[in-house]
């Protein structure tokens, strides 16, 4: 079947998040929203039937986890990782950003702190400090590389949780295991907890694959990984099915386990909501072939932008060419603005609601995220746009 990626589908007024919160989060609502990490794309059919299905049933009670939930994700891990997960390793999450906060409560005492590797996804710092944990930065190198030569200097006695973005949020970069490796034995030995975000490790890109890129789960890197890990993932970004709560946690370590999955369960927090396994089970057993066309539709978006930005940009924004996921880590440094003047251009000039890229925290100054999960014209209307702002402003 070949699927339509360039249909365009109104969100407003759906309580869509990216375009219903357009007024409250950037002061007006006549922007293009190109923002918020979910796709355009209409969810694919064999997920709407199979929630259609269920919903032809009258009575929406209590539910029990289906008997292939579990193999369902097992299955596609080993298909599409070539690793092997048990099925007591796994447990439901009422979402990844949830889960993280759960695991720093249920591990960390007040005054120990938790480590990010800035420019990454702002709700790993505000997640630590709302729960009232300091955050430390490890920033990563300005050739976005992991900064090992300062490891040991950012890890003081109180750094007892590391989160790692793997593949990277903004930046696409999917880590290679060697790094990982090193990442991992660091913290083994330290007894320090790694939460690995892999909401993204269904999205490598085609053109990163042929060239040899592949997404290493962490807790598959090595036995110390095994050891000092819990690992989030989830079938929504993918198949853009962010609404419907469908994250889990695969956690290898019987200790690690135990305590996380009982500090779930005293809570309800491992029973999944009634459609979550529904869309899970579907997504992982008919999805593969959705999952190839709109990831080589996303790279012929990355390839437009990119070649747009190099003929009508005079190099003042750059593409950082993600292996990973929909979303472009636009490099705007060349315009020579300040942060606020640069959201401000996007925003009041060219009428596009992008991310901040000095939300995710150091090294984003300069920088704008952009999300290419939308119909082709969408994205070319909105790269004129920009290009008639920069001319008007003169800033090419």
């Amino acid at each position: 079947m070949k699927y339509d990626f360039d249909q365009i589908i109104e969100r407003k007024g759906t309580g869509a998040l990216k375009t219903d919160a357009l007024l409250e989060r950037f002061g007006r609502d006549d922007l293009t929203a190109l923002w918020v990490a979910d796709m355009d794309f209409a969810t694919p059919p064999f997920i709407v039937d199979a929630l259609r299905r269920r919903l032809e049933h009258p009575i929406f009670g209590y539910t029990v986890e289906p008997a292939d939930y579990r193999p369902a994700i097992i299955d596609w891990l080993r298909s599409l990782h070539g690793v092997e997960v048990r099925p007591e390793w796994i447990s439901f999450i009422p979402g990844i950003v949830k889960g993280i906060g759960l695991a720093i409560n249920c591990f960390l005492k007040q005054d120990e702190k938790v480590v990010v590797m800035p420019p990454v996804y702002h709700p790993f710092r505000i997640v630590p400090e709302m729960n009232g944990r300091e955050v430390v930065w490890w920033p990563l190198t300005e050739d976005y590389r992991i900064d090992f030569d300062r490891m040991e200097e950012i890890f003081d006695p109180k750094c007892r949780m590391l989160i790692l973005s793997n593949p990277h949020n903004p930046a696409g970069i999917v880590w290679r295991r060697e790094d990982l490796e090193r990442i991992a034995k660091f913290c083994a030995d330290r007894g320090i907890l790694v939460l690995s975000d892999e909401i993204h490790s269904e999205m490598v890109l085609p053109w990163a694959e042929k060239g040899g890129i592949r997404h290493v789960p962490f807790y598959d890197v090595s036995e110390d990984a095994r050891r000092c890990s819990i690992t989030f993932a989830a079938p929504s970004k993918t198949f853009n099915i962010a609404g419907i709560v469908s994250s889990y946690a695969i956690v290898p370590d019987k200790a690690i386990r135990d305590r996380y999955f009982t500090f779930l369960k005293a809570n309800e927090l491992d029973e999944p909501t009634l459609f979550a396994p529904i869309a899970t089970i579907a997504a992982y057993r008919e999805g593969e072939e959705w999952r190839r066309q709109m990831l080589d539709y996303v790279e012929g978006n990355i390839d437009m932008v990119e070649e747009f930005c190099r003929e009508h940009f005079d190099g003042k924004i750059r593409v950082m060419r993600p292996e990973a996921s929909f979303l472009i880590w636009l490099d705007c440094r060349g315009l020579g603005l300040s942060q606020e003047d640069l959201v401000g251009l996007f925003r009041d000039k060219a009428l596009l609601a992008l991310n901040d890229g000095a939300m995710f925290g150091p090294g984003g100054e300069g920088f704008m995220r952009l999300n290419a999960g939308a119909p082709r014209s969408v994205l070319r209307e909105a790269l004129l746009s920009l290009s008639c702002a920069l001319k008007l402003n003169d800033k090419i």
